[in-house]
């Protein structure tokens, strides 16, 4: 299996599960059958439809290509039929999300590194592919962004397209590699909502003066 194979097949896992998030939040918004159908192909190919307009890739694959289409209608069949089952997990929603932010960080900073763009720009396109379409969700359903939080959310895939850069640039292009950027990138997020890590919030002195006297 060639390099163009592994992060084909990484996209379109990134996009299933990505759109099962999408639609089991639009289900538990009480949306109709066009809504949840919707916020999940938003989920799904939003963010990597600004990655490639970001890198030059037009049309976008998400528009252009009928597998992305496809994938995020079955995942939302799957997520409609099944949601009972879906429903079992613990935050299905957060869970799905974790597993789509590495598939697409990690294809997104290879696809633009393959479009002859540097490491710093495919580690942020990276994050764009990952949290863009978890943002365009939360923006549509009311709710606070992931990445606007002290969430690990757009830190984990900021983590995992760096490990998959850092891979290309030391020449090591094996078929395990983006597997491994996108594991990494999951555990750092899933370990994240387990044991409750946050990002550091600055406070003005005033503020602390506050917090200390109380």
């Amino acid at each position: 299996m060639n390099s163009h194979a592994v992060y084909t097949i990484l996209d379109l896992i990134g996009t299933f599960v990505f759109a099962i998030s999408g639609a089991v939040a639009a289900r538990q918004r009480r949306l109709d059958l066009f809504g949840i159908v919707v916020i999940a192909f938003m989920v799904a190919c939003g963010g990597g439809i600004v990655r490639d307009v970001c890198i030059g890739a037009i049309p976008p694959a998400g528009l252009s290509n009928w597998r992305y289409l496809a994938t995020a209608l079955a995942a939302s069949a799957v997520t409609i039929l099944a949601y009972p089952q879906v429903r079992r997990l613990r935050q299905p929603v957060l869970f799905f999300d974790a597993i789509g932010l590495g598939l697409f960080a990690v294809s997104g900073a290879q696809k633009a590194l393959t479009y002859g763009h540097n490491a710093e720009l495919a580690i942020l396109l990276g994050v764009v592919s990952a949290v863009g379409g978890g943002v365009m969700r939360d923006v549509v359903l009311s709710r606070v962004p992931a990445i606007l939080e002290r969430e690990i959310y757009a830190s984990a895939a900021l983590f995992g397209a760096a490990v998959q850069v850092g891979f290309a640039y030391a020449g090591w292009t094996d078929w395990w590699t983006p597997w491994f950027a996108t594991l990494a990138c999951v555990l750092v997020r899933l370990a994240s909502l387990r044991y409750g890590w946050r990002l550091p919030v600055f406070q003005g002195r005033r503020a602390a003066e506050t917090r200390d006297n109380s």
